[in-house]
């Protein structure tokens, strides 16, 4: 076999590895989570049980650990061909994925300060690696590159003009690897060539972002500047009147408490009161939960009045696509949402819904339907796998 593709995904307190064969195989998914705690342990997706991260379970150690299962388990002989690592943001400075030098890293260092939480912990992620597999040639691939075809009528804020040429204060927009790959593989579904499909592509986890494209580029997104602008999602707020920091200020809470609050202990956590998990609230809501039914109804129509907005870049519609947790296995979400959407002519088989697309090559449209609506299961540990034979392998120097 030939040496394979590692995929890095660090998170601050996990770290998420897949590998591929150049032929975009998936080998193996491997999480490490809870690092740096004594409780810190290695997961292999479909397998039971879990091993602990010796030492003090830092990102390094794990990522040691997990190579060492990788070799006894055949799947890396020595180092892996080239490795691709998720970076959340690349602010203005990245258009496309990046090989790794020190410049590069100089470059990311410098969009921190547009995501403090995520910047930091994805360089932890490349250093770890490259002390590991230092002439392995590795790769940057940005959550927020595919959004770089935004007009400027599309990612500035009304604000002074002077908060973007001093701080980069614009909207960026966020799970670029996901809508990319929606935008490939519903292409090739549709049977359309890329640069030919506009779609309006709905990526919805505890993380949630929507996005227009237009002939297979970005022209509009949902979330902006920092990942928590847009949709209600899991435990962030989505859209909120910016002047409710001002309100909740002046009650007490300082502003690092706002920031976290909307970040954390809203969206459907903080609608339910319960939990930010959808199976959950379903649960719930069909027993006669009233924070999780209103959890629910505030998702799907703030999803649903975003579908609407995401037209206005539009000149044309060849599908409705939902991936994610949430999109590819919430029928009622899909059901209710699309409820709001009858002026669009959008219309559903239920049955197909029911199945998650699985039943009709992912389409789960009435007959009636204006328009395709697709399920596509996301692969953006694919995308990240391709960037790095891309701009690793093909194209090392």
């Amino acid at each position: 076999m030939d040496d394979p593709i590692l995929v890095v995904n660090c998170g601050s307190s996990s770290l998420k590895i897949a590998l591929f064969t150049c032929q975009d195989e998936r080998l193996i998914n491997i999480l490490a989570e809870n690092l740096s705690t004594p409780t810190a342990r290695i997961r292999i997706s479909g397998e039971s049980g879990s091993t602990p991260v010796s030492g003090g379970g830092s990102h390094y150690e794990a990522l040691n650990e997990i190579i060492g299962l990788l070799r006894q388990r055949g799947l890396i002989a020595d180092a892996p061909a080239a490795i691709g690592h998720r970076v959340v943001h690349g602010g203005e400075t990245f258009k496309e994925p990046s090989l790794i030098d020190a410049q590069v890293l100089d470059a990311i260092r410098s969009c921190s300060a547009l995501a403090p939480l995520h910047n930091p912990v994805n360089l932890v992620g490349i250093e770890a690696a490259q002390q590991l597999f230092p002439g392995t040639p590795q790769v940057a691939v940005f959550d927020t590159a595919f959004h770089q075809t935004l007009p400027e009528h599309a990612y500035w804020y009304g604000v002074p003009q002077r908060y973007y040429r001093d701080w980069g204060v614009r909207r960026y927009g966020f799970h670029g690897t996901s809508h990319q790959f929606m935008a490939e593989e519903a292409a090739r579904l549709l049977g359309k060539p890329v640069s030919e499909t506009s779609l309006i592509s709905a990526h919805l986890g505890n993380g949630c972002s929507i996005t227009a494209i237009r002939d297979g580029k970005s022209t509009d997104t949902s979330m902006g500047l920092t990942p928590l602008e847009g949709l209600v999602m899991g435990t962030r707020s989505g859209d909120v009147d910016p002047g409710l920091f001002d309100f909740l200020s002046k009650k007490g809470l300082a502003i690092e408490e706002i920031n976290r609050v909307l970040n954390r202990e809203s969206g459907l956590l903080g609608l339910s009161g319960e939990t930010n998990d959808m199976r959950t609230l379903a649960q719930l809501a069909e027993e006669g939960h009233a924070g999780a039914r209103l959890a629910i109804e505030v998702f799907c129509f703030r999803l649903a009045r975003y579908i609407g907005a995401m037209t206005a870049s539009l000149s044309s519609l060849d599908a409705l696509v939902f991936t994610g947790g949430i999109g590819e296995n919430s029928a009622l979400v899909r059901h209710k949402t699309l409820a709001h959407l009858s002026l669009l002519g959008l219309t559903l088989d239920e049955e197909r819904n029911r199945g998650n697309g699985r039943l009709s090559e992912c389409r789960i449209e009435g007959n009636a339907s204006r328009y395709p609506v697709l399920v596509i299961p996301t692969n953006e540990e694919l995308v990240i796998a391709r960037a790095a034979v891309t701009h690793g392998l093909q194209n090392p120097t």
